[in-house]
């Protein structure tokens, strides 16, 4: 036989194979004019299959810090910007320079989507089409960032090993004040994934990148995890809970709940509660806070540990005849706090176990997490925050309007060959937590060692009940 003439005839179907594989590895990576700013505001991508997630390293703790954060890449080139997590708000932002370089500002036309949907009250007029669209959102602890929109690309690694970079549109904020008696986390800025359309999550969604569904584990360590999409929500043993969608705000409200102590009532009932991650501690309101602290101090006598007014980290603290190391030395002497969402014989129980609800400080002093919120302006609003989700998977589905909770080892970051999200040619970090901060020391977040100092003392950060962000 004629081997070369046999080869000859195999190079037209080699010609066909490498073609169709070139047309299904294409397929694989959205389109990038699909995921661009068009002036009807966003184009869906074509391919509706390629709903997926993007899971973040989480680092961060409730004591002393104060915050979590995820590392994310924005621009191309891409650079990373550690943000504060906040489903508490909508908008995210970051400190940038003004005006914004690399970016496009996005108009304050009618016709943009976001633009038109920020209902905020500072928002300044728009009286002509082509103005950028300006933002002023403040927030419970009188922080507040003033800045433009812009767009600009966020590369992502997504779970299903595709890649995509969609423009998304953000805050460039110029001006970020701290007025309050507490310090701002020196993160680069925040990461806003409320309901509304101006999130993160929601504009992901119409773009048909992943679910509207968010999914967060918090370590009582400092580590966790972060997730948009619904990959990582567990098939079964989750419990869940229906949101408020009466609520004119777009925070994460579900009730109403009763509110248990060591599984007994405390006659504390139809109480509703907001989940937030932007806030550190918990808050109840006069009625409740007092309640439960009724009980714990009542259930503290006889025990060997005694109220002390020395140690100002948190409003009540406890101390033992020795400095305490770890909230489990002191477990035994506190019972679980409980929310009973529902009915009495059906209701679905938030349980949070003593080590979800005590932080021990640097005076080796015990305190209770938990906040009177009506002492700081909150009326009769009662906040989740950070320090009861340790320890649990907390999934914020906007698809069913629900959210849910089951214990996790939060340790662990699930099995992803990521590192945070982004996508670019070289690791900017090795894979894993505990990131450190010297490793930023170029950056306007940590400019110095004081401002770091700083965040080792009280802070007692909300980010829920904006006074402007009711962005819809």
């Amino acid at each position: 036989m004629n081997r070369k003439a046999e080869t000859r005839k195999l190079f037209p179907w080699v010609y066909i194979f490498f073609f169709y594989v070139f047309l299904l590895s294409s397929r694989v990576q959205p389109s990038e004019a699909a995921t661009k700013d068009s002036p009807k505001g966003h184009v869906k991508l074509q391919n509706q299959l390629l709903a997926s997630s993007v899971v973040f390293p989480v680092s961060g703790n409730v004591y002393p810090l104060g915050y979590y954060y995820v590392l994310l890449n924005i621009g191309n080139p891409p650079k990373i910007f550690d943000l504060d997590i906040d489903t508490g708000s909508n908008l995210t932002w970051v400190q940038c320079d003004a005006p914004c370089k690399g970016c496009t500002k996005t108009r304050c036309s009618s016709s943009h989507v976001l633009c038109s949907g920020l209902d905020l009250p500072q928002r300044r007029p728009c009286l002509d089409p082509q103005d950028q669209c300006d933002y002023e959102i403040g927030y419970s602890d009188h922080a507040s960032s003033l800045g433009a929109l812009v767009t600009d690309e966020f590369p992502l690694r997504l779970e299903n090993g595709s890649t995509t970079h969609p423009h998304l549109t953000f805050g460039c904020g110029c001006d970020q004040q701290s007025p309050g008696p507490h310090p701002a986390p020196p993160t680069a800025g925040m990461l806003g994934l409320g309901r509304g359309k101006v999130s993160i999550s929601s504009q992901l969604s119409y773009l048909g990148i992943t679910k509207n569904v968010i999914v967060q584990c918090l370590s009582h360590n400092g580590k966790g995890f972060l997730s948009i999409g619904d990959e990582l929500v567990p098939s079964s043993g989750v419990t869940w809970a229906f949101l408020a969608l009466k609520s004119t705000s777009k925070n994460y409200m579900t009730g109403p709940a009763e509110l248990l102590f060591n599984d007994k009532t405390t006659s504390v009932k139809g109480i509703n509660f907001i989940f937030d991650s932007g806030s550190s501690y918990t808050y109840f309101n006069a009625e409740a806070y007092q309640a439960i602290l009724g009980h714990i101090r009542k259930d503290l006598k006889g025990k060997p540990l005694m109220e002390t007014k020395e140690d100002k980290s948190l409003p009540v603290c406890w101390k033992d005849n020795k400095p305490l190391k770890s909230a489990y030395d002191v477990k035994k002497y506190f019972k679980t706090i409980t929310l009973r969402f529902g009915s009495q014989k059906k209701g679905q129980l938030f349980q949070v176990p003593p080590e979800s609800y005590l932080i021990i400080t640097e005076e080796g002093s015990v305190c209770l997490g938990i906040l009177n919120g009506s002492e700081i302006g909150l009326d009769n609003y009662n906040i989740i925050g950070d320090i009861f989700f340790q320890g649990i998977m907390v999934i914020y589905d906007n698809e069913k309007q629900r959210i849910g909770w089951i214990p996790s080892d939060c340790d662990k970051l699930p099995n992803v060959n990521h590192d945070h999200g982004g996508d670019s040619k070289e690791e900017a970090y090795p894979r894993g937590f505990g990131l450190i901060r010297w490793f930023f020391s170029g950056t306007d977040s940590y400019k110095n060692k004081k401002q770091q100092e700083k965040l080792r003392k009280k802070m007692t950060k909300i980010s829920l009940i904006r006074w402007f962000d009711k962005m819809v």
